[in-house]
């Protein structure tokens, strides 16, 4: 599904990282020295996005992680995604982070750039031996450790086989399945008198960087330069305007609201759609809104593609910020979080496929079939992925806003894509830090 944070939230994030730098001038990038034994009493901070299933199962390890540890005390601060980073900035503004950070990859750059985190390798007890080095690296800016990696998943599509079936319209060869295949479903879906709608209308920057790849382009360079051209944009909203226009998809006002509703709101959850773009590791959510199994499916247009476009992408880290004055607890808490087996056993899948595969294999037996359909679909996958994009550049984090507010002047024809097209490569250019 797609988050659409605000431009105030953008706003807030930069006022946020400037009161950073000046709270850290004078000492070391990614702050602090190695973590000392602490011996009384302590209270860490640990603050996340998710809806109710995240909470309730991360406050069963929070819990048990205090069992285990009596001394150290950690107060969770939850929010959804859109309250989230607003939340956060104005906190590391006030010098107020919590210690413990659910960060996302948009945002590691942004923060880690800044002093605002904890470079993880100064935790000399850390133990991070069951997570692949490359899958580790994700977490760097610059040499330091800033975001320690939970899991890794991909965006694909989930398809709801009861609408499809009520629609009377079988489910696809995923194998060979383009745009075009896409649209045409959707409309059949739609057309179909169901009631339901057929496929969903993405725009996150996932969906833009995968279409740039399978038509021969990229968003950044290795160097973090805007370098997707005019033509690519053009065709990225041609397409989605096409869904909405044909019936295939949902009307401008519904496609709106459907980016920004939470999880079980929206209208594949809700079993109001047939087919939606999802990350592969959001399957159990998502069928347990919809009260049954949902499919998940491959990209279309990935067998015709110039490159395939689909990647594994870290789901999300584990932060520690720079400020922190606990690093020793907020070591134990996030090897407990990295490598407890009850820990994995609480979480399974909640926050991606075990980046430790210790881990990962050691919770397979205790999977429900929708965790076991999401790793084995990741699993089908693993010759055809390629290989992740640049981590989104400083000022990078603008873009899920910058997006939204063009496709939306597109979908309500306030604009054309082609008049769209630069404007949006220079806006996005400029906001990102030189």
């Amino acid at each position: 599904m797609n988050h659409v944070p605000t431009r105030r939230s953008y706003l807030k994030l930069s006022a946020a990282v400037a009161a950073s730098v000046l709270a850290l001038s004078g000492c070391a990038a990614g702050g602090g020295t190695p973590a000392a034994e602490e011996t009384g009493p302590v209270t860490i901070r640990f603050t996340w996005w998710g809806g109710d299933g995240r909470q309730k199962a991360t406050q069963k390890v929070i819990d048990a992680f205090q069992a285990e540890n009596p001394n150290i005390t950690v107060v969770g601060e939850y929010s959804d995604w859109n309250g989230y980073w607003d939340k956060l900035a104005t906190q590391v503004a006030a010098n107020d982070a919590p210690d413990i950070i659910q960060m996302d990859e948009k945002y590691v750059r942004e923060y880690g750039d800044r002093g605002a985190l904890l470079d993880l390798k100064k935790l000399n007890g850390l133990d991070t031996s069951g997570i692949d080095p490359d899958t580790l690296k994700s977490g760097e800016v610059d040499g330091q450790l800033v975001g320690l990696v939970t899991g890794v998943a991909t965006f694909c599509i989930a398809a709801n086989p009861a609408v499809l079936e009520k629609a009377g319209v079988a489910l696809p060869d995923d194998t060979k399945w383009t745009w075009d295949d896409y649209q045409k479903l959707g409309e059949q879906v739609s057309d179909s008198g169901s009631g339901a709608t057929g496929v969903g209308v993405q725009y996150g920057d996932q969906d833009l960087y995968i279409w740039a790849r399978q038509h021969g382009d990229r968003l950044y360079d290795d160097e973090g330069k805007v370098v997707i051209k005019p033509e690519t944009l053009t065709s990225f909203w041609k397409h989605t305007l096409e869904l909405s226009t044909s019936g295939a998809g949902p009307k401008p006002s519904a496609i709106i609201e459907n980016a920004s509703a939470s999880l079980n709101q929206t209208s594949i959850a809700k079993n109001e759609m047939g087919l939606a773009g999802v990350f592969s590791t959001q399957l159990t959510a998502y069928s347990g809104a919809a009260g049954q199994e949902l499919k998940l499916l491959r990209l279309p247009g990935e067998s015709t593609a110039d490159e395939r476009g689909a990647y594994y992408k870290p789901s999300m880290f584990w932060s520690v910020s720079s400020r922190t004055k606990h690093q020793k607890a907020a070591e134990k808490f996030l090897n407990y979080l990295t490598n407890s087996q009850t820990a994995g056993d609480i979480m399974l899948t909640e926050r991606g496929i075990p980046a430790n595969t210790r881990i990962r294999e050691a919770i397979s037996s205790k999977l429900n079939a929708t965790d076991k359909a999401a790793i084995a679909f990741t699993d089908a996958i693993a010759d055809e992925v390629r290989p992740a994009p640049p981590i989104t550049p400083a000022g990078g984090s603008t873009i899920t806003d910058i997006l939204s507010r063009y496709t939306s002047d597109i979908l309500f024809e306030r604009t054309t894509p082609e008049k769209a097209a630069q404007p949006f490569i220079d806006e996005l250019s400029s906001s990102l830090r030189k």
